[in-house]
């Protein structure tokens, strides 16, 4: 392939202490914790709404904000799920787990949180590319919008781009995958109206674990090729409305813009079939049933995970770990989707290897997770930070990442306000101590 360098004359705009990039629920969190401290932040998105996968990417539920007792993802991370639950009548105020969401409602949520904080907001505004400077850090980055090509500088960024494609593209270490290179298969997440809600609730349980699940004859039903497996989890989003988080495909690769574009064509090919499969397999609430929405943003569990200073494992999982700089905890289990081999092995197998906890339990996230540590002035925060694979599928879900952006927030903004902006040399127990006030529960 060719190579040339282009060059293009264009303002720099260097008035920011905190930038960050993507405006998913990390991204959201952090922007607003940053502004919070009286940081001059700017949040850029390259969609027309925050919130990732809970909005755009049509996400139907949230994963438990609860460790089967109480909360523990708190802060702005309950401040967003109390908000999300409000707007839902059908949902019952003490509900912790599995509690559906209504994505257009999230989108103002995030909206009107990130505007009350003052954070300066971009949609359709893309990065393109960073630029390092000789102490080990990120100067300037580039990005792209209906105004052109834009450069941007701040004193510290965010990565909240859920692939890491900052840190990555300033020289940051990174993992990808196991120790195949093979990645968790993504899912296309999609909505179908028209469903009678009686024979939806009272028939049979959509869910792989449940043996008689219809999942298992569209699977097997050559009519409906692209449905390779029984994953299918649904939930009532409003009358005769379900959110699915249903399908998989496999080997892609988010990082790669055609991989992403065959798989965005695939994922609207295996709606449009789990819609025509339920109303054959589960007549009585599918067959009067319509696809109405997929998602705009493709599912995807797992690309790059940024080397930090510290690599939580699996090992820190299984002992619930705690650490002095911990900045949330987390009890999500590990929730690692497998391959196209093991995808209709056998569901007790899998469940066995999810290792759940007990009612209570929970492991810490260290702040050094989210400092990658080749970069200076670079957070991470969501699904990128450093982690190893097996443990990555418990972080990388939406509670943990709104409390992990909260954090990574309030540190860029106390980074920030230091001489040179090191993201290393935040000091925890201050960072810790300012978390707690904020709501947050650090044991």
């Amino acid at each position: 392939m060719e190579r040339f360098t282009f060059t293009h004359a264009m303002d720099l705009d260097d008035g920011w202490d905190v930038i960050v990039a993507g405006g998913g629920p990390a991204g959201c969190t952090a922007a607003i914790a940053a502004a919070r401290e009286g940081a001059k932040t700017l949040l850029i998105e390259s969609t027309g709404c925050l919130g990732g996968m809970g909005t755009a990417g049509l996400v139907p539920a949230w994963c438990p904000f609860s460790d089967q007792e109480k909360i523990i993802y708190r802060g702005l991370a309950e401040r967003v799920f109390t908000l999300s639950k409000a707007g839902q009548p059908h949902v019952a105020a003490r509900s912790l787990d599995w509690v559906p969401i209504d994505p257009e409602g999230l989108k103002r949520i995030y909206d009107d949180l990130v505007s009350e904080a003052g954070v300066a907001v971009r949609f359709f505004t893309t990065l393109t590319a960073v630029r390092t400077d000789s102490r080990g850090g990120v100067d300037v980055i580039l990005t792209a919008s209906k105004a052109g090509l834009t450069a941007l500088r701040a004193r510290v960024f965010v990565d909240a781009t859920g692939d890491g494609d900052l840190a990555a593209w300033a020289g940051a270490e990174f993992e990808m995958g196991g120790e195949d290179g093979k990645l968790q298969p993504a899912t296309h997440c999609f909505d179908l109206s028209g469903v009678n809600d009686y024979h939806y609730r009272h028939g049979p349980l959509l869910h792989p674990m449940n043996p008689d699940s219809p999942a298992y004859r569209i699977a097997a039903d050559p009519a409906f090729p692209d449905i390779l497996d029984v994953h299918v989890c649904n939930n009532t989003l409003g009358p005769g409305t379900v959110g699915f988080n249903s399908g998989h495909l496999y080997d892609v690769d988010a990082t790669d813009p055609a991989s992403l574009t065959r798989a965005m064509m695939l994922g609207r090919r295996i709606a449009r079939q789990f819609r025509d499969a339920l109303a054959q397999y589960h007549p009585a609430a599918f067959a009067g049933s319509m696809l109405i929405n997929t998602g705009s943003l493709m599912g995807v569990r797992e690309s790059r995970r940024i080397v930090g200073d510290y690599r939580l494992t699996l090992e820190d999982y299984l002992a619930r770990r705690s650490f002095p700089d911990e900045i949330c905890r987390n009890s999500y289990y590990v929730d690692v989707h497998g391959s196209r081999k093991t995808a209709n092995a056998n569901m007790d197998a899998i469940e066995k290897g999810t290792h759940r906890y007990g009612r209570g339990e929970s492991h810490g996230i260290p702040y050094r997770c989210l400092t990658p540590r080749s970069l200076r002035n670079v957070l991470t925060a969501g699904r990128d930070v450093s982690s190893d694979r097996a443990v990555h599928g418990s972080i990388r879900v939406m509670p943990p990442c709104l409390a992990m952006g909260e954090a990574a927030g309030l540190a860029a903004a106390m980074a920030a306000a230091a001489p040179d902006g090191n993201v290393h040399e935040v000091n925890t127990d201050d960072l810790r101590q300012r978390l707690r006030g904020y709501g947050a529960w650090l044991p």
